[in-house]
């Protein structure tokens, strides 16, 4: 039996030792081989800008939603006068000439 299993791996070895030499098959592993490790486009060169495509993509979403938001801001700044109103008092504390404003300021507690 075992002597069965050593003929059946010697016999196997030498199908694999006739595939290596085979040129074609040679070419084709140093190519493979070329392309997947020392090339300037290789594996790790992809991914890397597979991942920077898919940060680039999600800051351009964000962007675009926050520049929809703008619009959407400036469009009811520009056509409603009580919201005009609001945004000049919270955001620049500006008031009428008979108010006066008080600014309440958080404390926040010290650990």
């Amino acid at each position: 039996m075992l002597f069965y299993f050593i003929i059946y791996i010697f016999v196997y070895m030498n199908r694999l030792l006739e595939i290596f030499r085979n040129k074609y098959f040679l070419s084709t592993a140093a190519f493979a081989v070329w392309m997947l490790f020392f090339d300037k486009n290789d594996m790790l060169s992809q991914y890397e800008y597979r991942t920077e495509v898919h940060k680039l993509q999600e800051e351009k979403d964000f962007y675009e939603k926050q520049t929809a938001q703008v619009k959407k801001d400036l469009n009811e700044l520009n056509t409603n006068l009580n919201t005009a109103e609001k945004f000049a008092r919270e955001k620049y504390f500006m008031k009428k000439d008979n108010e006066d404003v008080f600014v309440i300021i958080k404390e926040t507690p010290k650990d």
